[in-house]
């Protein structure tokens, strides 16, 4: 017996979902611990250099196994015709009209959710996975006023491609606030509580650093302007280390060293750069300056 497991990140034209990669990983783990041999395909935009269907060859398989997902389309309907000579099952999967070809052409189908039947759970649940830093990013905009000193787009395009490589949850963070629109934060209290919930931010905006470090949560921060601007000196009023600045750009150079990115990323994530974050509040002299400026005191 040689089973391939497909879903339909297994597809070209399908889609990647977490649930759906996590149940297709559940019958791996099922079938190698049955001493089943196996293959996983994937589509090579989710997952390049993996199986692809067009190169898992059906004359070397007994059977089909689908995972996950809705049965329906001419895509699932292709592998009946593809996998013709293999017992096709589908398990962990909905199913929305039984007589769908879809559905019709597998030789047992073990729905999750079905007419006329119990639910199962859904495969999702079986694997564990590992713990991964949860990392905040916040990105400063375009910030004209520094004219031919401001690097944002070049700086943003060269560390999300970096941070796009790191094994971490990424979570996008703005901090404008706008209580109409329920992607944004209406408060300052509501970015504040979920900065103190992250490992780590990644921030090229002085709010960033500066909120991050005030709730005890280390950052990562690149100043986007050459020669640095407001994101280093907040870096040095705070005795904060983990500050990138770039010199004016050379044309055709990276602005950002990948390996010194690399460097304040496990500094910041050490004990050291946990235990360095402040959680502290501003020196709060400069309302005393305000105040004997207004002769209020």
């Amino acid at each position: 017996m040689r089973v391939l497991v497909a879903g339909w990140p297994s597809f070209l034209h399908g889609e990647a979902t977490a649930g759906d990669v996590l149940a297709m990983e559940a019958v791996r783990r099922g079938l190698a611990e049955a001493g089943v041999e196996c293959d996983l395909a994937w589509s090579p935009v989710f997952r390049p250099g993996g199986l692809e269907l067009d190169r898992a060859d059906p004359a070397s398989y007994t059977h089909l196994v689908f995972a996950c997902g809705p049965l329906h389309g001419p895509q699932i309907e292709e592998l009946h015709r593809r996998y013709a000579r293999c017992t096709r099952v589908a398990v962990g999967v909905s199913v929305i009209d039984p007589d769908d070809p879809a559905v019709a052409g597998f030789d047992a189908v073990l729905a999750r959710d079905a007419p006329a039947e119990a639910p199962r759970r859904d495969l999702a649940a079986l694997p564990a996975t590992p713990s991964v830093p949860v990392v905040g990013v916040v990105l400063a905009p375009g910030q004209p006023e520094y004219g031919g000193r401001r690097l944002h787009d070049r700086i943003q395009r060269e560390l999300t491609d970096w941070l796009a490589a790191r094994e971490c949850a990424r979570l996008p963070l703005d901090t404008r606030l706008d209580p109409r629109d329920w992607r944004l934060f209406g408060t300052a209290a509501e970015l504040e509580s979920a900065l103190r919930r992250l490992d780590l931010v990644v921030t090229t905006r002085l709010h960033g650093l500066v909120l991050a470090l005030k709730n005890g949560v280390p950052a990562l921060a690149v100043d986007p302007v050459g020669g640095g601007a407001k994101v280093a000196a907040q870096a040095r009023a705070w005795s904060w280390p983990a500050v990138v600045t770039v010199p004016e750009p050379r044309r055709g150079e990276p602005l950002l060293d990948p390996a010194e990115l690399d460097r304040w990323w496990e500094w910041a994530l050490s004990p050291e750069g946990a235990a360095r974050a402040p959680a502290a509040a501003a020196d709060g002299a400069v309302i005393g300056e305000l105040l004997d400026v207004l002769g209020a005191r």
